[in-house]
C-alpha cells in the first residue's frame, strides 16, 4: 500500500467509478467481505445513515467487496442502501490496497478481505486507513477523520 491510492476502474451500482474521475473529490472506500451477512449490512447501513453527512462534506462513499454488479443491487434493494458500491469480481482493487488476506473461521484458513476503510482527499493521497475494523462506531470515525480534510 503506497500512500497514494492505486489507480482503478471499476463498475459499480451507480456507475464506473475511477480514480481519474474522482480525481479533486475526497473519497471513502470500505471493503467488506460479502453482501447480506450481518457484519457488512450492519456496517452498509451505518455508512448509508451518515451519507448525508459525507455528501455536505462533499466526500464520496463506496463500499467495494468481491460481489458481482446483479449481487450488490439486490443487496441494496432488499436492505435499503443508498452507497454506491464497487465490484471488484477480479480482486485487483482488493489486492492493490493490501486487504485480500489469508482468514481463519472455525479452524480453517482461507482468502478473504479484511474489513478495511480507506479515506482518500482529492489528490488520490490516502490521509487515513483502517484496518481489521469493528463495525460498531466505525463509519462515525470515519466521518470524524473526513471532517479533518
Amino acid at each position: 500500500m503506497t500512500e497514494t491510492a492505486p489507480d482503478f476502474t471499476l463498475p459499480a451500482t451507480n456507475g464506473e467509478v475511477s480514480l481519474s474521475a474522482l480525481s479533486g473529490t475526497p473519497f471513502v472506500l470500505f471493503f467488506y467481505p460479502r453482501d447480506d451477512t450481518s457484519g457488512c449490512t450492519k456496517e452498509n447501513e451505518a455508512f448509508t445513515a451518515l451519507q448525508g453527512d459525507f455528501d455536505a462534506l462533499g466526500v464520496k462513499l463506496f463500499g467495494v467487496s468481491k460481489d458481482s454488479i446483479a449481487s450488490h443491487e439486490k443487496f441494496m434493494k432488499k436492505k435499503g442502501l443508498t452507497v454506491p458500491l464497487i465490484s471488484d469480481e477480479h480482486g485487483t482493487l482488493c489486492e492493490d490496497f493490501g486487504v485480500w488476506k489469508e482468514k481463519s473461521m472455525y479452524g480453517k484458513t482461507f482468502m478473504g478481505i479484511e474489513r478495511s476503510t480507506f479515506l482518500i482527499d482529492g489528490s488520490g493521497a490516502v490521509v487515513k486507513a483502517w484496518h481489521k475494523v469493528k463495525v460498531p462506531g466505525h463509519a462515525e470515525e470515519v466521518l470524524d477523520a473526513a471532517k479533518g480534510l
